[in-house]
């Protein structure tokens, strides 16, 4: 799986979605694992693309958003 270098997270996530998860203590796709989808939504500036980008990412390590 391609990450970004510095994010920790899938390449392709926008900019304002890595702020957002990194101010909300998230520094790597792993610790996104079993996380609500609705609790990640309340982030400003996760929307649609980066919650379906990152359930693709973890659906490739058999790991699934809660």
């Amino acid at each position: 799986m391609a990450t970004e270098p510095d994010t920790g997270f899938p390449a392709g996530i926008p900019a304002p979605a890595t702020r957002a998860l990194h101010a909300a203590g998230y520094r790597d796709l792993g610790q996104l694992a079993d996380v609500p989808a609705a609790e990640l939504r309340k982030l400003h500036g996760v929307g649609p693309k980066a919650l379906r980008l990152l359930q693709e990412a973890l659906q490739r390590q058999g790991l699934s958003l809660g």
